[in-house]
C-alpha cells in the first residue's frame, strides 16, 4: 500500500468513523504532510522499518522553523505520535506494517504550569474599563474563562442559548467530542448578563466581534457566525490587558484555565473532579496541576506522621 494511500484512508477515517476535532485533523494532515514529503508518496508502507524511522528522528531533530529555530522536543514527539496513529490504524485494518510500538518517544521534561496569584488576577480584571461595549465584553470574556476553566476554542464556539444564567451551568463539548458541565460564579454570571444587554443583535454567537460589525460586513445567515470572536482575537485581548495590568508573566486564555484548576485545587477540591470539570481525559494529565498541593501534603504529614 502507498504510503499516500494509507495516509489518504487513515485521515478519512480519523474525520468520519472517529469524528475527530478539526484541530485534531488539522493537526494529524500537517505532521503526516511532513512524513508523506520525507519519505515519498509512492513508496510501500510495508516496507517502512525502525531504521527509517530513525533517519526520520534525526531528520526533525534537525530541522528548524522560520525563524532558525530547531523543533522542542514535544513538537518532535507529535510528528512521531502522527506516524505510530497511522501505523495502529493500518494493523487494525490487518495490514502488515512495522509495530507501532516500536517507535520509542523521547524523554520530555516536565511541564512548568504558569498560573496568576490572586493580586495579579484582580489587577487583570481592574484593567479592563467598562465605560464602553467593548469592555464589558470583554470583562465578561475573562471571566468566564476563568470561572470555567474553558479552552479558549470552547469558549469562541459558545451559543447565547446554551449558557443557562438562571442556573449558572452549561454544557460544552470538549476534545474528543466529549460533554461535561462547567459552572459561572456569581461574578461572572453578573458580568455576562451586563455584557448581554449591551448587545443589540440576536445574533447566535454568546460573544462577537465588534470591529467586524463595524466594518458592516452583509451576514447572509443570518446568525451572526460571522461575527464570532476567534481564538486569535481572544489572546490578543488577554495579551492588552496583561500589558496595562503590568504583569510581567506571560498571560494567555490557557493561563487562565491553569489559574482556574490551580484555585479549586487550592481550595479542597479532589484531582477526580478536577479532572471532570477541566475536560481531560486522562487523570495524567491533570496531574500537572498536583505541584499546588505539595504545601498541603506537608501540613498532613506533619498532622499525621509522628
Amino acid at each position: 500500500m502507498k504510503i499516500s494511500d494509507a495516509v489518504y484512508t487513515f485521515l478519512s477515517y480519523a474525520e468520519i468513523t472517529k469524528n475527530q476535532s478539526p484541530k485534531t485533523l488539522e493537526n494529524y494532515t500537517r505532521y503526516l504532510k511532513l512524513f508523506l514529503s520525507f519519505f515519498g508518496e509512492d513508496r510501500e508502507i510495508e516496507a517502512m522499518t525502525l531504521a527509517d524511522i530513525e533517519q526520520y528522528r534525526i531528520f526533525l531533530y534537525r530541522r528548524e522553523d522560520k525563524h532558525g529555530k530547531r523543533l522542542a522536543i514535544k513538537t518532535q514527539n507529535y510528528y512521531l505520535i502522527a506516524i505510530r496513529s497511522l501505523l495502529k490504524y493500518l494493523v487494525r485494518h490487518d495490514k502488515d506494517v512495522m509495530a507501532p510500538d516500536k517507535i520509542e518517544l523521547a524523554k520530555v521534561a516536565p511541564r512548568v504550569v504558569d498560573f496568576l496569584n490572586r493580586e495579579e488576577l484582580e489587577r487583570l480584571f481592574a484593567a479592563i474599563s467598562l465605560e464602553k461595549k467593548i469592555g464589558r465584553r470583554d470583562r465578561a470574556m475573562i471571566e468566564c474563562l476563568y470561572s470555567t476553566g474553558l479552552r479558549v476554542s470552547e469558549l469562541c464556539s459558545l451559543n447565547r442559548d446554551q449558557v443557562d444564567l438562571i442556573r449558572k451551568e452549561f454544557g460544552v463539548m470538549g476534545k474528543g467530542s466529549k460533554l461535561r458541565i462547567v459552572f459561572l460564579s456569581d461574578r461572572a454570571t453578573q458580568y455576562i448578563s451586563e455584557y448581554l444587554k449591551t448587545r443589540e443583535d440576536n445574533y447566535s454567537p454568546l460573544f462577537t466581534s465588534l470591529s467586524n460589525r463595524s466594518k458592516k460586513i452583509i451576514d447572509i445567515t443570518g446568525k451572526g457566525e460571522m461575527f464570532r470572536m476567534t481564538r486569535d482575537a481572544v489572546e490578543k485581548i488577554v495579551q492588552k490587558y496583561r500589558k496595562i495590568a503590568g504583569i510581567i508573566k506571560n498571560v494567555t486564555p490557557h493561563t487562565l484555565r491553569h489559574t482556574f484548576a490551580t484555585e479549586i485545587l487550592r481550595n479542597g477540591a479532589d484531582i477526580r473532579s478536577v479532572q471532570e470539570m477541566l475536560g481531560h481525559s486522562s487523570i495524567t494529565t491533570t496531574q500537572i496541576y498536583t505541584h499546588v498541593t505539595h504545601g498541603q501534603l506537608r501540613e498532613i504529614h506533619k498532622k499525621f506522621h509522628k
